[in-house]
């Protein structure tokens, strides 16, 4: 989603939300761009490590994970041949190298399937049923991947399904289909510089939303469970 693609989707929100539209114009031109660094697997291996984790610190132990692969990102291969001692001795909690693993593996089995290109053949709803698969990925992280690593222009955040509704009847927010994801930017956006603790261009937990997209809300009782446990922004 490069800057200059956005204008049809803010024409679209303007038209059909006058409360947005005052954003909108309050905030500016929207920056919201996909990351395009490095792999769709290092991306989600950097969700899980920063989960529950201030951004320094995951900082300093995604670091030291990739210094056991000579300061690279890890392939899925080589997660699955390091021993626990070795991530744990990098500062990965047990639970979170089994997430590591879960993934690496289940990569390698083709189940969330990252490589060449495929995942992004698929449709929202087709990538979230993969990666919800996953020890530690809960529907809330897939989206934050959805929008902010892969540019999906209409992905809605959901907290809860009863409080999504909820707002749904109050704010009318199918409205806002198919540029959500343009749209919750911006009311992300318009909190910075609020009395409050301002918020960045990305989401730092389920419950506030972020400033770099991808730098990865749940529906099951299952996905709410693992959605629970990642409240650290994406990167």
């Amino acid at each position: 989603m490069p800057a200059r693609a956005h204008s049809s989707s803010l024409r679209h929100l303007k038209r059909v939300d006058p409360v947005l539209a005052t954003v909108i114009e309050r905030v500016g031109p929207c920056r919201l761009t996909p990351r395009t660094e490095g792999t769709h697997f290092d991306a989600l291996v950097r969700a899980i490590v920063y989960q529950q984790l201030s951004g320094k610190a995951a900082a300093t132990i995604h670091g030291r994970v990739q210094a056991l692969y000579g300061g690279r990102a890890p392939t899925p291969a080589e997660i699955l041949a390091t021993s626990d001692e070795q991530l744990r001795s990098a500062g990965l909690s047990r639970q979170k190298l089994s997430y590591l693993k879960d993934l690496a593996a289940k990569v390698e089995a083709g189940t969330v399937p990252l490589e060449n290109g495929d995942i992004e053949r698929l449709s929202d709803d087709e990538i979230i049923e993969r990666l919800i698969l996953v020890k530690g990925i809960g529907r809330w992280t897939v989206q934050m991947f959805l929008m902010f690593r892969l540019g999906r222009a209409d992905v809605l955040p959901d907290l809860d399904l009863g409080v999504q509704n909820a707002i749904k009847r109050v704010y009318r927010l199918a409205r806002w289909s198919p540029y959500a994801s343009i749209a919750c930017w911006y009311l992300w956006r318009s909190l910075e510089g609020a009395p409050e603790k301002a918020a960045s261009t990305r989401p730092s937990g389920r419950r506030r939303p972020p400033a770099k997209p991808a730098r990865a809300g749940p529906t099951s009782s299952g996905a709410r469970k693992r959605g629970a446990k990642r409240k650290r922004r994406p990167g």
